[in-house]
C-alpha cells in the first residue's frame, strides 16, 4: 500500500527574526506559521508528518506535541542534509514524500495536492513547485527542457543568463520516496555555501533520465515565506485577506475589511456585520444576525445568535442569543451572559454567570457571582468577591433589584424578588422577597454652611492680623 509522507523543515536559525523564539513557532493570524503548515497538509490526505527540528526543537515540539514525528538535525549542512534525516523513519516505504519549509503557511492544501496528483499521474520522480514572477531576485530559478526541469538554480550560483529566468523554485516538492533518498544520499556540497542542495536533485534524477516536472502556481503569493519581521506581517497580511473574502463569500459582511483582524480558526455565521476595528481572535465562535463592533476584541468566545458587542473586549466567555455588550465594557474569563441579557457601559463581568433578561446598564462589576433572571444591578454595584486570601461567589435571586452604589460583600446571597436599597453594604443573607437597608440614617443639620461661612471669616481676619504684626 502507497503512503504520502511529509517532511517539514524546521531546523534553520531564523536569524533574521532577531527573537528568542524559533521562527516557525511566530503566529501567523492567531496560529504558529508552522501549524498552519501541518493543518494543510492534513487537510491534503498526508499520512505521516515527519518535522526536520534543531536549534529550539522544545519550541516546535511544543505547538505541534505528538501529531507528528521528529527528527534532528545537529549541524545546519543545508536542506538535502535536512531531509536525509528523515531517511530512517521514510526510506523504504513506497509512495510519495512531500518536502515543504516550516515558514511558507500560505500554500493552501488545496496546492499541496495538486502537486501530489501531479507526480502520481506523471510518475515523475520528483514534481516541484514553480511559480512566475516579476522580480526572482532572491530565488534559485527554473531551468527547463521542455516541459521538465532539468535543474534549479540558486542564485548564487548562477550566471547572468540564468538569473534572467523569471519562473523560480517555489521551494515545495512532491517525490517518489524510494527515488528522494536514493538523490539526496548522491549530493555533493561543491557549490559557494557549501551546502547539501535538496535543489540539486532535480538534476541528479534528471541525469537519471527521471522525469522532474514543474507544477505552475495559479497564485504566486503562495508560496511566500518567512526570514523577518516584515515578510512576517506582510504574510499576515495576505492570509487576513484570504480569511476575510472567505468569510464574505459565506454571507458575513465586513464593512471595512482594512480594519478588521479574524484569525485562521474563528467560524461566523451569516448575516453577521462585523464593524471597524474589530479583533475575532482564536478560538471564537460567532452565531448568525450579530452585530460586532466597532472596536471590538473577542478572544476564545462562543457568540450565539442575535448579539450585539460594541466597543468592548471578550475573553473566554458565552454570549448567549439576543444579549447586548458594551460600549466600553470588559468580559473577562468563565462568564455567561444569558439570553437578552444587557452588560452595558463600562461594566465588567469575571467568572459570572448573568441570567436571562438581567440588566447592568453601567458602571457595575459583577465578579464570581451566579445572577438570576430579569435582575436589575444599579449603577455603581459592586459584588466584593475578595477577602485578602481566597475568592468568594455572590448568589443573586430572580427578579432582584439592586439599588445604585451598593456593595454585595462576598460570600452573600441576595435572594429572589428581593430588594437592596440604593448605598447599601450588603453583608448578610437578603431573603426572597425582603428589602435590605444597610447604610447609616441621614442626619441634616441646619444653618450648617451660614456656621462654616462664619468660620472661615474668623480664620481670614486671623491670618490678616498675623502678617500686619
Amino acid at each position: 500500500m502507497t503512503q504520502r509522507n511529509a517532511v517539514v523543515l524546521a531546523a534553520g536559525l531564523g536569524t533574521r527574526m532577531k527573537s528568542r523564539r524559533h521562527k516557525v513557532v511566530h503566529e501567523v493570524c492567531g496560529q504558529p506559521m508552522i501549524r498552519h503548515v501541518v493543518d494543510h497538509l492534513k487537510a491534503s490526505k498526508v499520512d505521516r508528518i515527519v518535522v526536520v527540528v534543531g536549534h529550539l526543537a522544545e519550541q516546535v515540539r511544543a505547538v505541534l506535541g505528538d501529531e507528528v514525528e521528529y527528527v534532528f538535525q545537529e549541524r545546519a549542512l543545508g536542506t538535502g542534509h535536512a531531509v536525509l534525516q528523515a531517511a530512517p523513519l521514510l526510506e523504504g516505504t513506497e509512495g510519495q514524500t512531500l518536502v515543504v519549509y516550516g515558514d511558507t503557511p500560505l500554500i493552501r492544501p488545496e496546492t499541496f495536492q495538486r502537486l501530489a496528483d501531479v507526480q502520481q499521474m506523471t510518475g515523475a520522480a520528483a514534481a516541484v513547485l514553480t511559480a512566475v514572477v516579476d522580480h526572482p531576485e532572491g530565488y534559485g530559478r527554473i531551468v527547463r527542457d521542455g516541459d521538465q526541469i532539468r535543474a534549479i538554480v540558486e542564485e548564487k550560483d548562477a550566471d547572468e543568463q540564468i538569473r534572467a529566468i523569471r519562473e523560480v523554485n517555489a521551494g515545495t516538492y512532491c517525490f517518489d520516496t524510494e527515488q528522494l533518498f536514493d538523490a539526496v544520499r548522491r549530493l555533493d556540497n561543491g557549490n559557494r555555501q557549501g551546502e547539501y542542495y535538496l535543489t540539486d536533485c532535480a538534476e541528479i534524477l534528471q541525469k537519471d533520465g527521471r522525469r522532474v516536472t514543474p507544477v505552475l502556481l495559479e497564485d504566486a503569493g503562495e508560496m511566500a515565506g518567512v526570514n523577518d519581521r516584515v515578510q512576517l506581517a506582510a504574510v499576515e497580511e495576505s492570509m487576513r485577506r484570504r480569511i476575510l473574502e472567505y468569510w464574505m463569500r459565506e454571507g458575513v459582511t465586513v464593512v471595512d475589511p482594512r480594519s478588521t483582524y479574524v484569525d485562521s480558526d474563528v467560524v461566523i455565521g451569516r448575516d453577521t456585520v462585523i464593524l471597524p476595528g474589530t479583533w475575532l481572535q482564536a478560538g471564537t465562535r460567532i452565531g448568525e444576525d450579530c452585530r460586532i463592533g466597532p472596536a471590538a476584541r473577542l478572544s476564545a468566545s462562543v457568540v450565539e445568535d442575535g448579539v450585539r458587542v460594541e466597543q468592548s473586549v471578550v475573553l473566554g466567555s458565552t454570549l448567549r442569543s439576543g444579549c447586548t455588550v458594551g460600549p466600553f465594557a470588559y468580559v473577562r474569563p468563565g462568564s455567561d451572559v444569558g439570553p437578552g441579557a444587557k452588560i452595558g457601559d463600562f461594566v465588567e463581568v469575571k467568572n459570572a454567570l448573568i441570567g436571562a433578561g438581567t440588566k447592568a446598564a453601567h458602571l457595575t462589576y459583577i465578579g464570581d457571582a451566579d445572577v438570576g433572571e430579569g435582575v436589575v444591578l444599579g449603577c455603581g454595584t459592586i459584588t466584593v468577591n475578595y477577602d485578602g486570601v481566597q475568592k468568594h461567589r455572590t448568589r443573586i435571586g430572580d427578579r432582584a433589584f439592586v439599588g445604585c452604589n451598593s456593595n454585595l460583600v462576598a460570600p452573600v446571597t441576595v435572594g429572589s424578588d428581593a430588594y437592596v436599597a440604593a448605598g447599601s453594604t450588603i453583608t448578610e443573607d437578603v431573603p426572597d422577597g425582603a428589602m435590605a437597608i444597610a447604610r447609616e440614617r441621614q442626619i441634616n443639620k441646619e444653618g450648617y454652611t451660614a456656621t462654616l461661612q462664619h468660620k472661615l471669616r474668623g480664620r481670614r481676619m486671623k491670618s490678616e492680623e498675623s502678617r500686619e504684626s
